[in-house]
């Protein structure tokens, strides 16, 4: 299992858009890439304006191929509510309480 964190700042007063834009155009286009596992997204309680998304996958390859494919789509498609470009950094899962995460790692 492998997983993918972008981080972003977000413009001031463009949080509900960007949440939006995830959950309508990005989380559909994901869905429909070979070995996505599953997203989460989180907002910082110290800064609303800072939003984390943490994307699972079967393996390094899928999340390599996403990015290679998709990605600079998917920052487009943000790009109105972005304050700057998403940082991005790669993990190996080691451990999980989540089923459909561990049910990925297991595939």
């Amino acid at each position: 299992m492998f997983t993918r964190i972008v981080e972003c700042q977000v413009k001031p007063n463009k949080r509900d858009e960007l949440k939006d834009r995830l959950r309508s155009e990005v989380l559909p286009l994901l869905q429909k890439q070979p070995g996505f596992v599953d997203l989460i997204g989180l907002v910082s309680e110290n800064d609303p304006d800072k939003i984390v998304s943490i994307s699972f996958w079967n393996n390094k390859q899928d999340a390599e191929r996403h990015h290679r494919e998709n990605y600079s789509r998917i920052v487009d498609l943000l790009k109105p509510c972005l304050g700057s470009e998403p940082r991005i950094e790669n993990f190996n899962v080691d451990t999980s309480t989540s089923y459909r995460i561990a049910a990925g790692r297991a595939a």
